[in-house]
């Protein structure tokens, strides 16, 4: 319980960096292996990276899910950790992952029934069809370990354990490297397995991924399979992780269809204005990637926290997390202007694609303060076990704004392009500042709720 005892007790700058530091490099190195993926498909051909692009949409459906149910395991056992019932921790544990295994279940007899179906309405044909087909029916073989080791994730994340998954992410980045050539092209008695090797390779990594996430998540003492069928159904806790998960799952949902949206305005402006727009939002990732390793720290802390009744640490956490992305933001935005074009001509070198990158990637820069707020209020919320507002917040700046904002600039003033990332960054920065002004309401409300419940 020491380590548990650390994230209510422990300074809580320290606490920050001692979790999000290892939390972003997972993530960038999470990043790199679909780099590593999408520059091996790219070698066998341009309908391959057509193909992957169509199961990456199908792949970001099974990750929303999995988005809101471990962000649901992760404050639920964090507040039990918190008020120090551990027993009440290992019944959410055993919950959650039941229910990831109910899901995964699910979700690959379904994928398989209506999969080439879904791919022909989203409008792929012939060899592309095909080539999605071959990729995403493996990858769908991995759904199940994918699942169960991000729920495994959730539980460290409970614990303030960020160093665990970021290990197994640079072991499957350096895995897929080695693994991805000798599948394609084939090596010695291993045949070339050309699309199907890369999907092979994952579904591997996935399974390795999962035996050391169950054996972190052993030693951690809150899951115990002689244990795991004595505590489900709990209905109670299915309810409180259920009620948790969905509204952040129809959140990354509602960011799907606003990919969509935004994607559909910007290819208006012709192939090079998407592939700009393809490349800058790319390169933003990266600049955000330390940034989001906030996320983590903020639920685990806050979490905790509330399960101990430290308000003032909540309010502590919030405020150093903010300032912290803000001096990255800040950073950032410098970053850009000094290399902004550098590294988007890593990826393009065309001068029109390149100018409409860069000033894309400039707006965006200055939306880097806004994202911040936002990432901070709502890992605040699902810390506090009232997420129930960001579906809402999602619709408004996912889909609602963006088809006026948008339909006005490109049907009826026909302007150009960066009117879009003008309308980009009033709409971010309106969400933000509702965002911040409600999670303050939210936690000044707080303690005396508590005390009447």
């Amino acid at each position: 319980m020491q380590k548990t005892n650390e994230l209510i007790t422990k300074d809580i700058k320290k606490l920050i960096f001692q979790i999000a530091i290892p939390s972003s490099i997972g993530m960038f190195f999470n990043t790199m292996y679909n780099v590593v993926d999408t520059f091996y498909i790219g070698q066998i051909s341009t309908e391959a990276i057509s193909a992957l692009t169509y199961s990456f949409i199908i792949f970001f459906m099974f990750l929303s899910v999995s988005f809101g149910l471990s962000s649901a395991i992760t404050a639920y056992v964090g507040a039990a950790l918190g008020k120090h019932k551990k027993n009440m921790a290992g019944i959410y544990v055993s919950n959650g992952i039941s229910l990831f295994m109910f899901i995964s279940f699910i979700l690959t007899i379904i994928s398989f029934l209506i999969l080439e179906k879904i791919f022909v309405l989203m409008g792929a044909t012939g060899q592309v069809l095909a080539y999605a087909l071959e990729y995403t029916y493996i990858i769908l073989m991995g759904i199940f370990p994918m699942l169960i080791g991000l729920g495994s994730n959730a539980v460290l994340i409970a614990l303030g354990d960020t160093k665990s998954y970021r290990n197994i992410l640079i072991i499957g980045f350096i895995l897929n490297v080695i693994l991805n050539p000798i599948l394609i092209y084939g090596f010695y008695f291993i045949p070339a397995l050309g699309l199907s090797g890369v999907a092979i390779a994952t579904v591997f990594i996935q399974y390795i991924t999962l035996m050391y996430m169950l054996y972190k998540l052993y030693k951690t003492n809150l899951f115990e399979l002689s244990l795991f069928f004595k505590s489900i159904p709990n209905i109670k806790a299915f309810k409180h992780l259920t009620s948790q998960a969905i509204p952040s799952s129809i959140n990354m949902f509602l960011m799907s269809f606003g990919s969509i949206i935004t994607m559909y305005f910007v290819s208006t402006y012709g192939f090079k204005a998407v592939a700009a727009f393809g490349i800058g939002y790319r390169v933003e990732q990266i600049i955000l990637l330390p940034m989001l390793g906030l996320n983590t720290a903020v639920i685990a802390i806050v979490s905790n926290n509330f399960g101990a009744k430290n308000f003032k640490r909540i309010d502590e956490v919030i405020h150093r997390a903010l300032k912290y992305g803000y001096i990255m933001s800040a950073v950032g935005v410098v970053l850009i202007a000094l290399l902004g074009k550098y590294m988007i001509m890593v990826f393009d070198t065309d001068p029109q694609v390149v100018d409409i990158a860069y000033t894309y990637i400039v707006f965006e820069s200055f939306i880097f303060f806004a994202f911040i707020t936002l990432f901070v209020s709502v890992s605040t919320l699902q810390g506090i076990k009232t997420p129930f507002i960001i579906p809402y917040i999602s619709f408004y700046r996912q889909i609602l704004m963006p088809l006026i904002f948008f339909f006005l600039v490109v049907k009826v003033f026909e302007l150009p392009i960066y009117y879009l990332w003008i309308s980009m960054f009033i709409i971010i920065t309106s969400a933000a500042i509702f965002m911040k002004i409600y999670t303050k309401k939210r936690l000044f409300y707080l303690p005396s709720s508590l005390k009447a419940a």
